[in-house]
């Protein structure tokens, strides 16, 4: 990387960490746009076939993109929450996003890491993480909801933990029964984006519509 990219770069960076909540979700979503999101036939994680597919880690593993994820979704926590977790492997850099960037804004946000099957060896535990005290609030983070089934994973492991689980926060909603599901099982869900939002951005965008694999 040259002189003049690094610069660039750092100064992306110190805007991001400085931008107001309503234009950071505007960059947000361009950068959905641009990375992460494709138009084609694709297979989704849950079985079902679909006309596009969101490759969130584009976004979430991205340098200033993950910044900007863990900027707003701290904006969206109660107060009173101790601890965000998320199923591995797409909720990953979202719980340790959110935490550093509490870190960096003086609070305490400990990070938990969710197993899909228990560990082999050693505790076999499910959770990955400081062990924290019962009853405290931890909040979900998913990156795309789709179905709500790998979310709703992480709240039973949690709750089975003895952790207080209420909420579920999610970058992207597909708007196919994911927080109808969450309603049914007494939990709220707040996502940053709708499917809708995604698409309609991408229309407008120069040349993305053009782009489509197959």
């Amino acid at each position: 990387m040259n002189f003049q990219s690094k610069a660039a770069a750092e100064l992306l960076n110190r805007s991001i960490a400085t931008l107001e909540i309503t234009p950071l979700r505007k960059y947000l979503l361009d950068l959905f746009c641009q990375v992460a999101y494709q138009e084609g036939q694709f297979t989704l994680s849950s079985g079902q076939t679909s006309s596009y597919y969101i490759n969130s880690k584009q976004v979430t593993l991205h340098p200033q993109g993950g910044l900007a994820v863990g900027r707003i979704l701290l904006s969206l926590l109660p107060e009173d929450t101790i601890a965000v977790a998320g199923l591995t492997l797409g909720a990953d850099p979202m719980v340790t996003a959110t935490s550093v960037v509490a870190a960096y804004e003086g609070r305490s946000l400990t990070p938990l890491i969710v197993r899909k099957e228990a560990k082999g060896h050693g505790t076999q535990a499910y959770i990955e993480g400081p062990t924290l005290p019962v009853g405290s609030s931890v909040v979900v983070l998913e990156d795309v909801v789709t179905t709500g089934q790998s979310a709703l994973k992480a709240v039973e492991r949690l709750r089975q933990a003895g952790y207080a689980v209420n909420l579920i926060l999610a970058l992207v909603d597909r708007l196919q029964g994911g927080a109808e599901l969450y309603q049914q099982m007494g939990l709220s869900f707040q996502a940053v984006f709708s499917i809708h939002d995604l698409q309609t951005r991408w229309r407008e965008m120069p040349g993305l519509s053009q782009r489509v694999d197959v």
